[in-house]
């Protein structure tokens, strides 16, 4: 009776619907675990089922460090979702990134209906005819010209923190570089920069630009949210839909106006990173084409030498015996210092790679779709459809190339090896690298030696509870100190004035 019991229980309507459900789901639950084509790859067992757990470490900044942590437990090639897979292996990163037309970028990399960029499109031939206009322009010939206006910035940068010094005790230094890197932008894009460093604040620009970035790590990890957000009455996306808005505005009418006066062949005109294409009239970049590079230059070109500007000095002031030699060799240049003086700084550019290696501002994941037909990859078979990504941050980070991985150590670039040249990704890799590496690095050994020499002595400030804890790093894409801030003392004296003339 009892079985019988049991039997009519089941037999129901809705018993009958639960026992199909079941049924069902441990069909699914044992075909795709039989016929799952990353099955043999390592990782969590949540991976098989879901990458909901990466994309929340991306919403917590964490998502670098996790994905490095399932390296350190499971070898260079481990599962991050029933689709991905992440690959710490600098011939394997090199293979990926040796041609864009192979492993293509993601939809990562571009919002369906937005417009392309040389840096968001996911069409290697577009990406190829575009890094052929603008090349030339970020060549370091072209650089040269237009090295005054950096000089300038960077020299009134180092001057503002001094100055706030003064006044409050300390200085944020990562205020002052942001304001020095989105100006730089500004004045080799449009001609004109956006008058920050003078002023010591940011511009509604400036804002607008960081409310874009706000919402960046959830664009990552849910970007059905955003759009969502776009139809929906919900106030933090209106207000970036507007932060957009107003940017597009902005930059076109800027780009227009500078574009009237490159053609009109006025003596006011200054030289920019494009005025030779304009003035060439190139039919291939149109002023709309030109407007959305710009913008992404501008996100890509601020944070990035900022964020390691900042943790360059702060690395640097918490170690003696670094500061002591960097200085010492800054005592060598000439008052007016230029680039051609610091561009072959030894220990200077030491200290500039390993800042690059160590908190290089865009160290997460490049994702890549593997091509059709599969890829072999350190010693893997990965199937089309697979996303493969490597990152940086873990490359950088492997003691068999470079020892005592954490550790700030300039030293280690003296006699670099061919493997640590090799595994160095802080601007990417291949032909789809950062087109900006040379104005970045211009930047960073002009804004260190400056720095450095007009405030040997400076030190990181324990004003308004500033620690360490601060500078702790959260990276959804881009680095950022989770303090947002970085306070540092110096001790200005007579000797300053003459060194930022």
């Amino acid at each position: 009776m009892g079985v019988l019991s049991t039997l009519s229980q089941w037999l129901t309507p809705s018993g009958m619907a639960a026992a199909a459900v079941a049924v069902v789901t441990l069909r699914l639950v044992v075909h795709r675990f039989l016929t799952d084509p990353l099955r043999s790859i390592p990782g969590p067992e949540i991976t098989r089922w879901t990458g909901l757990h990466v994309r929340i470490s991306v919403l917590t900044g964490r998502r670098a460090a996790y994905v490095h942590s399932l390296h350190q437990k499971y070898g260079p090639v481990v599962r991050t979702s029933p689709h991905e897979v992440d690959i710490s292996d600098v011939s394997a990163a090199r293979e990926i990134h040796r041609s864009s037309a192979t492993f293509t970028k993601t939809s990562f990399y571009h919002s369906k209906g937005a417009p392309q960029s040389m840096f968001s499109t996911r069409d290697p031939q577009f990406h190829t005819a575009r890094r052929r206009l603008l090349g030339p322009c970020f060549a370091e010939s072209s650089l040269a010209m237009l090295e005054p206006n950096v000089l300038e910035l960077v020299r009134r940068a180092v001057e503002g923190i001094g100055r706030e010094a003064k006044i409050t005790g300390s200085a944020d230094v990562l205020k002052w570089w942001t304001l020095m890197a989105m100006d730089v932008i500004g004045d080799l894009s449009f001609g004109e920069s956006f008058g920050m460093v003078e002023r010591g604040q940011k511009t509604q620009f400036a804002e607008d630009v960081g409310n874009l970035g706000a919402v960046l790590p959830l664009r990552t990890a849910f970007p059905w949210l955003i759009m969502i957000g776009s139809i929906l009455p919900i106030p933090l996306f209106k207000d970036v839909a507007r932060s957009r808005q107003r940017i597009i505005a902005y930059n076109s009418e800027r780009v227009a106006r500078y574009m009237e006066e490159v053609q009109a062949g006025t003596e006011k005109t200054k030289r920019t990173l494009f005025a030779s294409l304009m003035r060439s009239g190139s039919a291939e970049l149109s002023a709309r084409d030109l407007t959305i590079e710009v913008q992404s230059y501008i996100a890509a070109g601020t944070d990035t030498t900022a964020v390691t500007a900042t943790y360059l000095v702060w690395a640097v002031c918490r170690d003696n015996k670094i500061q002591e030699k960097l200085v010492q060799e800054l005592k060598s240049l000439p008052a007016d210092i230029e680039h051609k003086h610091v561009r072959n700084l030894p220990y200077l550019n030491h200290v500039v790679e390993e800042a690059l290696r160590r908190y290089g501002a865009a160290p997460g994941a490049l994702p890549r779709d593997v091509p059709v037909g599969g890829a072999t990859l350190a010693g893997t078979f990965l199937p089309h459809g697979t996303v493969v990504s490597t990152q940086g941050y873990s490359i950088h980070r492997d003691p068999s190339i470079f020892p005592d991985p954490e550790r700030f150590d300039p030293g280690r670039w003296e006699n670099p090896t061919k493997e640590m040249k090799d595994a160095f990704m802080a601007f990417g890799t291949g032909p789809r690298g950062c087109i900006g590496v040379h104005l970045a690095r211009m930047e960073l050994r002009l804004a260190a030696a400056m720095f450095f020499r007009a405030y040997p002595n400076a030190k990181i400030s324990n004003q308004e509870g500033m620690s360490d804890a601060n500078m702790e790093e959260t990276i959804s894409f881009l680095l950022m100190p989770k303090g947002h801030r970085c306070l540092v003392e110096v001790d200005r004296d007579s000797r300053v004035d003459d060194l930022l003339s």
